[in-house]
């Protein structure tokens, strides 16, 4: 990709969110030790442990993913944390997140000498194609306060599958380059979230090429559409109203020129259902807190259910 996206994409590609490790362990400690390739740590809207930090969750005996710890980053480059000590001992499940505004150049498990260490048990096959994400600030995890709560970390761990996450904040531009990149990975499900870095006459006509590029390589791979998230306080400022509004307009009109040119696998998502509807769940208006995220994820997980036909 370097040298065919554009600069800004190539860098925030440096960026580890989405990544993450599941692995098996006995051990009552789990450490971590890890170096990162930024020296901004935090942003001032984004705490330092979303930014930057590690999160690691564990699996229960019902299948079902829990919140275990959290690497808190406190230096550049390197930092060494607990995530978490004192548990049980018996072997468990654990999914560890990388950091979402920061990339990494080695990530370290650290545990007792006497303990095993093992990769996680494989996804049975109909769950092993991944869900691919393409959008914005919002999709690459601001602001979420650690990296396992982004609603793209939410989803992957409530439908039992993989995720690439490719948000690039201020960049989520619909750019042909990156479509014909998303095009040579065979994925569960497309889902483009794009809107909140377009203006409409860029949606108007961005949408439809990136539709055909993806279907050309993939006849029948699912494609979600999702509208924008409505601006929490476009209630009363009504320039931001009109953008939400306008966008729409555009990606709702090339979505069912594109149902009318026979497209199949095509799906789309309202925006005014990605959020709540109190105006509690933003930083900022536009980039959701850790309850924007829950409530985007829920909202896609609705459609995608019936996508991957659960």
């Amino acid at each position: 990709a370097e040298g065919v996206v554009r600069g800004p994409v190539w860098d925030l590609s440096q960026d580890s969110a989405g990544m993450a490790v599941r692995f098996q362990t006995d051990a009552t400690t789990i450490q971590a030790r890890w170096s990162l390739k930024g020296k901004r740590l935090a942003m001032p809207h984004m705490p330092a442990t979303g930014a930057s930090g590690l999160d690691l969750y564990v699996r229960l005996e019902n299948g079902a993913w829990r919140w275990l710890g959290i690497g808190i980053p406190e230096t550049y480059p390197t930092n060494e944390a607990t995530l978490v000590t004192g548990i049980p001992a018996g072997k468990r499940e654990y999914f560890l997140y990388l950091p979402l505004y920061n990339g990494v150049t080695s990530v370290e498990i650290g545990i007792p000498k006497e303990n095993i260490l093992e990769t996680g048990t494989p996804r049975a096959e109909s769950h092993a194609k991944p869900l691919v994400f393409w959008g914005t600030s919002i999709t690459q995890g601001a602001c979420a306060s650690r990296p396992g709560m982004v609603h793209t970390a939410i989803l992957g761990r409530r439908l039992n599958r993989p995720v690439i996450n490719l948000g690039f904040s201020g960049n989520g531009k619909m750019e042909p380059e990156i479509a014909q990149l998303l095009a040579e990975l065979d994925p569960a499900v497309y889902i483009i979230d794009c809107l909140p870095n377009l203006q409409a006459s860029e949606v108007k006509t961005r949408t439809e090429p990136l539709v055909h590029i993806l279907r050309k390589a993939h006849p029948s791979t699912p494609i979600l559409l999702v509208e924008d998230r409505t601006f929490a306080n476009a209630f009363l400022i009504s320039s931001k109203m009109q953008r939400n509004l306008s966008s729409r307009k555009e990606l709702k009109e090339a979505y069912e020129r594109l149902i009318s040119a026979g497209v199949k696998q095509l799906y789309y998502l309202k925006g005014d259902n990605l959020l709540g509807r109190d105006g509690e769940d933003t930083v900022d208006s536009s980039h959701p807190t850790d309850l924007g995220f829950m409530r985007q994820a829920a909202a896609m997980e609705n459609v995608l259910l019936p996508i991957l036909g659960k």
